[in-house]
């Protein structure tokens, strides 16, 4: 998946002037610090048309996994099974604490309704631009034409054919003359544009806590996002899937490579159990049981619905 870099700027000034300093300054440190995350840590990585996602802090690595793993299982694990190797044990059977041993902090931007979508994962810190004390910036995500479809007949959440000519032409123009009118009532009601000026010195602006009731969900806000590496792996392996949707996938994807560069022998287990993996049901290894035995079951003696079974089918690389 690629993502659109902004041709707009990702930060304000006095962001990049606090990255610039920050990437300047070092401390010597005996904390683990991870060479590969360094070169990136502050950097915005561009997400959708105007968003981001840049690490701001991280607490352990791969081999904090493992030295958390052998506190609990014993010194006689070094001698059986290599870090690597442990790592994949853990992964394999879902032994999440060592996991929780690592946190990292992301600095985010995105659109309103797919924070609330992400908020929906309840396992992180998270501290939100606040439009009751600040203005909202003048941005809003516009779609990238091939990411215009209708609804899809089958799936209620998900998308069907993508829109061509007139009527993606004419969705697109939907989308920015709203935002754009929206936003130009917004500061109207706040008697206040998005550089600070006034707009009518005699008139009182309402409210920001009430004026921002009027902006669409493609508005970009921003937020800090605090998360241990067991539950960032569990928000990687649902918005990163295939069947999630485009815009924060877009961001799984990003989060993806920054966990590469964080933990790779983590995510390289991770990726081999968990996003190329499948789990099955005891039916469903029932199925697979017979199959490598030379039978031919049937969905209708398999114990499994005709969703479960194509769904074992699909998994299988098989048909019918």
């Amino acid at each position: 998946m690629t993502t659109r870099a902004s041709s707009h700027r990702l930060l304000t000034e006095a962001q990049e002037a606090e990255i610039r300093e920050s990437r300047e300054a070092e401390s010597r440190t005996r904390r683990c610090s991870v060479p590969a995350l360094e070169e990136i840590l502050y950097e915005p990585i561009p997400v959708l048309d105007h968003g981001f996602i840049r690490v701001i802090d991280y607490m352990g690595d791969d081999a904090a996994i493992v030295q958390s793993a052998r506190v609990s299982y014993g010194k006689g694990t070094k001698q059986t099974r290599g870090d690597a190797g442990l790592i994949n044990y853990l992964m394999r059977h879902r032994h999440t604490t060592p996991f929780e041993m690592c946190e990292i902090k992301f600095h985010v931007k995105l659109p309103i309704f797919v924070a609330r979508q992400w908020i929906r994962h309840r396992t992180a810190n998270v501290n939100e631009y606040s439009a009751r004390y600040s203005v909202l910036d003048k941005e809003f995500y516009i779609p990238a034409p091939e990411h215009l479809a209708a609804q899809s007949a089958s799936n209620r959440q998900g998308r069907g054919e993508i829109l061509r000519g007139d009527d993606a032409a004419r969705v697109l123009d939907l989308l920015r003359d709203d935002a754009a009118r929206c936003y130009e009532h917004y500061e109207v009601m706040l008697n206040e544009r998005h550089d600070g000026s006034v707009i009518d010195e005699g008139a009182a602006g309402l409210a920001r806590e009430l004026a921002r009731m009027n902006l669409p969900l493609n508005t970009y806000t921003q937020w800090y996002w605090k998360c241990d590496l067991h539950n960032l792996l569990h928000f990687v392996s649902l918005r990163a899937d295939p069947h999630a949707q485009y815009e924060i996938r877009a961001y799984a994807d990003a989060i993806l490579e920054t966990l590469k560069r964080w933990v790779p022998v983590t995510t390289e287990a991770f990726t081999n159990h968990v996003m190329d993996g499948v789990q099955f049901s005891g039916a469903a290894l029932g199925v697979v049981r017979r199959l490598v035995a030379g039978e031919t079951p049937a969905q209708s003696d398999s114990g499994l619905s005709k969703r479960e079974w194509d769904e074992l089918m699909a998994a299988l690389g098989r048909t019918g």
